[in-house]
């Protein structure tokens, strides 16, 4: 029992590591751009990324595309929340928000599956 809790603890420990070394092109972000990647693994990816395929997500995915594109969009849904998503302003800086919302705008849209929505899925 003692093993498989060491080694259910190390697999949840890199989970983020991987997702984060699997973005694409992650190599040339700037210096704000992975700050806004290492905050949104750590606070936005449980609701926003699927932690196994067959899983469903609470929040839609994050991409350049989430708010119709618009920076200034992003940036108040992160501050301000909507009724489904809380308000990160008392949790992160202007700056660190400005950050998260640099590194999703380096993030491309999820390929869309054919046959609809995953099960589980909850928009």
């Amino acid at each position: 029992m003692r093993r498989y809790a060491w080694i259910s603890l190390a697999v949840v420990a890199a989970w983020p590591l991987a997702a984060a070394a699997q973005q694409p092109g992650s190599g040339s972000l700037t210096q704000d751009q992975q700050l806004g990647r290492q905050l949104f693994t750590q606070s936005c990816m449980v609701c926003h990324t699927r932690p196994v395929i067959t899983a469903g997500t609470y929040g839609p995915p994050l991409s350049r595309d989430a708010a119709g594109g618009q920076a200034d969009v992003m940036r108040q849904v992160i501050t301000d929340g909507t009724p489904r998503m809380p308000a990160f302003k008392y949790q992160f800086t202007p700056a660190q928000i400005d950050a998260i919302v640099a590194y999703l705008k380096t993030v491309p849209p999820a390929v869309a599956k054919s046959g609809g929505t995953a099960k589980g899925d909850v928009d």
